[in-house]
Parts: structure tokens; sequence; C-alpha cells
């Protein structure tokens, strides 16, 4: 570590140094939740996490720092705690074959359900989606999309998740992200902000070509696996299939995601 990252007369934080030590323990989701925090690691991320976020720490290699010495000086100059470590303690902190060697420690990013509504006009929804891959992609789909926010209802992961956060390549901190447990409060949530509700389903009986976008509208996807519950589809506004002309029997959830929120994002902008 080079100039005024190095704390004075001091060696880099190993595995075994307790804020390290302390930081490992938010890759574990009842860490998370118990303190509020969550690592973001690699540049975009951490990028991202400094201009849109909370920082409280940021781990940094000697490698990292001098291939990211932007980054160190946002850091530097926002008054975040930087503290350099060994490689072997940035393996520890990263979830990834080939660790970067920067890790921030952010407050975690959700929000309240009923403050990302009021005056939105795309919406995306996940409910029960288990791959947290899937999850930051769609996140970071929703953002490039100019969605309003991003509502994870029921099991979805944990948006705060290593491989979500990576997924997301900094979106996680862009758009508005809200969670719930209880799916039926979403759905009316969706509605009482006047938002039509539209339910990707592959064996629905309304296909994407024929819909209009001329109202606020929220795209609501389900289980990589099962899909969306039968209560879901009986609450909603419409069932929706993206057609197929090839002979693939389906799209995996992140690419039909995309497809239809890029429809409804693209249509009102015309």
């Amino acid at each position: 570590m080079t100039g005024s990252f190095q704390r004075p007369g001091a060696e880099p934080f190993t595995e075994r140094t307790p804020r390290v030590v302390a930081a490992r323990k938010l890759t574990r989701r009842a860490e998370r939740d118990k303190t509020g925090r969550f690592l973001a690691e690699g540049a975009n991320a951490v990028e991202a996490a400094l201009e849109y976020g909370t920082v409280h720490e940021l781990f940094v290699t000697d490698r990292a720092a001098a291939t990211h010495p932007a980054l160190a000086a946002t850091a530097a100059d926002a008054g975040v705690r930087i503290s350099p470590i060994t490689d072997r303690a940035a393996d520890g902190l990263s979830e990834t074959v080939t660790p970067q060697g920067i890790v921030a420690v952010c407050s975690v990013v959700d929000r309240p359900l009923e403050t990302v509504l009021p005056g939105a006009r795309l919406v995306v929804v996940l409910v029960d989606v288990a791959e947290p891959g899937n999850a930051g992609t769609v996140i970071r789909v929703a953002d490039a999309a100019g969605a309003d926010a991003v509502i994870l209802a029921g099991d979805t992961v944990d948006p705060h998740n290593g491989k979500s956060v990576r997924a997301a390549a900094g979106s996680t901190f862009h758009v508005p992200i809200a969670r719930t447990r209880d799916v039926p409060a979403a759905l009316a949530a969706l509605k009482t902000a006047g938002l039509r509700t539209l339910a990707a389903h592959g064996y629905a009986e309304t296909s994407l070509e024929t819909l209009t976008f001329d109202a606020p509208t929220a795209w609501i996807f389900g289980n990589e696996a099962h899909g969306l519950p039968v209560a879901v589809l009986a609450t909603v506004d419409t069932a929706v299939k993206i057609p197929l002309y090839g002979k693939a029997e389906s799209l995996n959830l992140a690419t039909a995601a995309a497809v239809c929120v890029y429809t409804a994002a693209m249509a009102t902008r015309r």
C-alpha cells in the first residue's frame, strides 16, 4: 500500500485480524440481517457503493490499490476507513475464484415497500426466486431499463448475497430495492400505487406482442423451477407469455425478465 492509504508503521491486515474476521461473517445472511451491513466486492460494485451507498470500510490489497487508485482516493476523500489487507485476507473476504482484492463494507440498501412505489411507472417484482445470480441479473436489467424499483417478495434470495451483488454489477446501489415476505401485501401495494400487474407465465393466453404499455406497469416473475404460485396468477391483472419462434421450450428467468422489462421500457420511450 502506498501514499496516504498506508497506516504508518502498520502491516496489512491478515485473515486473523478481528476486523477482517468480522467482515468475513457478512458472507452469511444471518450476520447481514443482524448488523445491517454487507460486502460489495470488485471495482464496479465498490465504485457504485462509494457514489450511491454508505460505505463503512474499504479493504484493499497492494495490487488492487495500484490497479484502482481512483477508488482508494475517492474513499479517502469521503472519510471512509481504508484498511490494507494481505492477498490471503482478500481470499477470505471473497466468494469468487479470482478475487479482485477490493471489498467494501456497506449498509444494506433495501427500503420499506411503501417508500419505493409512489410515482413509479415501471416496477420489477421477484417472487420466490432462489438463485442469487438471477436476482442480481434482474436487478441489473431493471436498472438498465430505467425501472423505478425492484421488489423481492416471498422467499426470494437476499439481494445482498455476494453472488447477487456481483451479478448486479453495481446496480444494487442504483435502483431502489424493497423486500417483503408478504406476497399478497406486495401485490395489493402495487395496485394501490396504480400499477397494472403483469405476470410472466409460459402458459398464459395473452402474448407479449399484443400488449400496449400506456399505464404504469409492474412485471412479476416467479421461481426458476416452479414459476409463479397459482394464487399470484389469480390476483394479477394479466398473465403474459413471451412468444417463442424457434424450437426452445422456454427462456430462463433472467432472459425472460430482460425481454419483458425492456419491452415495457422501450414502449414508454417512443
